[in-house]
C-alpha cells in the first residue's frame, strides 16, 4: 500500500489503530544491565549481579531506545528504580514506602523552618516558629506521636488546651494558632499528611478602647517631675508623652523617631511627623502642634540621627525598657488604672478618639494611625465615631414623627 495515496481520513484511522496497538502492548519491558569497569573480572557478563559496578536501565518505546543510569551499584536498588519507572510508564500510582509516609515530626519541622528562611522571614519570626513548633513536637512525643501523619484534631485540641498558661493573651494565642496551621499546611502541600487537621478557633478578647480624659492626661504629665530623676530625662519623657498623644504614634515608632522625620512645612507654616510604622510599614504623615515640635527639637540624647534612641542595641529593647522604667511608673503615680490595657497605647487611643469625637471621618483617622485596613480602625474605634452616632440618632428621631 502506497502511503502517499491514502486520504487524510485513512491516515487518521491508521494513527488511531497504532495508538490502540501501543496501549494493548502495555508498558515496555525494562532491563537492568551492568557497565563494568575496565578491571572488573565479570566484564563479559552485563547481567552479573555479583559485582559492584554501576547499574543501568534500558527499554524501547515507540521505536526509541532509552538508556538511563540507575544511580546505584546495588542490583536490589536498581530493581526498585526499575519498578518506579514501570509505574510511571504504565500510569500506576506507586504504593508509598513505610519510611516515606512516616515523615518524622522533627525532620518536618526542620524542612519547614528552612523554607521560612528561604522566604527571607526575619530571624525574630523564625525564632517564634521554632519555639512554638518545638512545643508541638514535645507534646506529640509525650503522647507517643513521632511522625506528622499521626497529628490528629484530637491531639491538637489537647495541645491548644496548654496555651492559656503559656500565652495569657488571646491575641497571642491566635497568632500561635496561625503559625501551627502554617506548618500543617506545609506538611499537606509536601504530601506528608493526607489532610490538614483542624485547630480549635481562638476568640480574641481585646479590652475596650479607653482614651485618657483631659484630667488624666494632665496628671500623667505632672507625675513626670515627681517620678523621673534628672532634668534631662524628665524633658525626654515629657516630649515622648506629648509626641504619642498628638501624633498617635505607637511607643516603638515614637522612640525610634528620626530627627529628619520631624519636618517643617514652610508653605503651610506647620510641623508634621512623616514616617512609616514599624509594625506594618504603612506611610504616616501627621501634623503636630508647634509647641510639641519645638519640644522635640530641643531633646538631646547624644545621637544626631534619632530624637530619643541612642542607636545602640535593639529597637525592641528600648521599647521594653522605657515602658517598664518610665511609662508604667508614670501611670501608677498618676493613679491611672491599667485594666488590661497596654498603657502607652492609651495615648494613641486618646489621639484617635479626640479626632473622631470632633467629626473627623473614620477613613481619615485610619490613615493617620497607619492602619493597613479600615477594618482594624473600625474594630477599635467604631463606637467613638460622632458622625455615625448622630446619623443613627436622626434616623430614630425621624421615626417618632411618623
Amino acid at each position: 500500500m502506497d502511503i502517499l495515496s491514502l486520504t487524510d481520513a485513512e491516515k487518521a484511522k491508521i494513527k488511531v489503530n497504532v495508538r490502540k496497538w501501543r496501549v494493548k502492548r502495555g508498558p515496555p519491558v525494562i532491563t537492568i544491565f551492568v557497565r563494568h569497569s575496565a578491571d572488573c573480572k565479570y566484564r563479559g557478563d552485563e547481567f552479573c549481579k555479583r559485582c559492584d559496578c554501576p547499574k543501568h536501565l534500558r527499554w524501547s518505546q515507540y521505536g526509541k531506545q532509552n538508556r538511563v543510569s540507575a544511580q546505584t551499584r546495588s542490583w536490589a536498588e536498581a530493581e526498585n528504580k526499575k519498578r518506579a519507572i514501570e509505574d510511571q510508564l504504565s500510569g500506576r500510582a506507586p504504593d508509598p514506602k513505610p519510611e516515606e509516609s512516616a515523615h518524622g515530626t522533627q525532620d518536618a519541622i526542620d524542612v519547614f523552618l528552612q523554607d521560612k528562611k528561604n522566604q527571607g522571614i526575619t530571624d525574630k519570626v523564625v525564632g517564634k516558629y521554632t519555639r512554638e513548633l518545638a512545643r508541638l513536637r514535645e507534646f506529640c512525643e509525650h503522647n507517643h506521636v513521632h511522625a506528622v501523619h499521626g497529628i490528629t484534631r484530637e491531639l491538637l485540641t489537647g495541645f491548644c488546651a496548654t496555651w492559656p498558661k503559656l500565652y495569657p493573651s488571646s491575641y497571642t494565642r491566635a497568632k500561635v494558632r496561625e503559625r501551627v496551621r502554617s506548618f500543617l499546611r506545609y506538611c499537606y502541600e509536601a504530601q506528608w499528611i493526607a489532610r490538614i487537621p483542624q485547630l480549635p478557633k481562638i476568640k480574641i478578647e481585646e479590652p475596650p478602647t479607653m482614651p485618657l480624659t483631659e484630667e488624666e492626661y494632665k496628671r500623667l504629665l505632672d507625675a513626670i517631675y515627681g517620678t523621673i530623676e534628672g532634668k534631662e530625662r524628665q524633658a525626654q519623657v515629657h516630649a515622648l508623652i506629648q509626641l504619642m498623644r498628638w501624633s498617635g504614634l505607637a511607643i516603638r515608632d515614637a522612640l525610634t523617631l528620626k530627627r529628619g522625620e520631624l519636618q517643617h512645612d514652610k508653605k503651610k507654616k506647620l510641623y508634621r511627623i512623616v514616617t512609616a510604622r514599624q509594625k506594618t510599614g504603612t506611610h504616616v504623615s501627621v501634623p503636630i502642634p508647634e509647641d510639641v515640635a519645638q519640644e522635640l527639637l530641643s531633646v538631646l540624647n547624644g545621637n544626631p540621627e534619632y530624637v530619643f534612641w541612642s542607636g545602640k542595641g535593639e529597637e525592641e529593647s528600648i521599647t521594653k525598657n522605657w515602658a517598664k522604667y518610665y511609662i508604667a511608673p508614670l501611670f501608677k503615680a498618676a493613679k491611672i488604672p491599667n485594666d488590661g490595657h497596654m498603657m502607652s497605647h492609651r495615648l494613641r487611643d486618646t489621639f484617635a478618639v479626640d479626632l473622631l469625637e470632633k467629626g473627623v471621618p473614620l477613613e481619615e483617622v485610619s490613615k493617620l494611625l497607619g492602619h493597613e485596613s479600615i477594618k482594624t480602625t473600625e474594630r477599635h474605634y467604631a463606637k467613638w465615631v460622632k458622625g455615625r452616632q448622630d446619623r443613627l440618632d436622626s434616623l430614630v428621631l425621624e421615626t417618632w414623627k411618623k
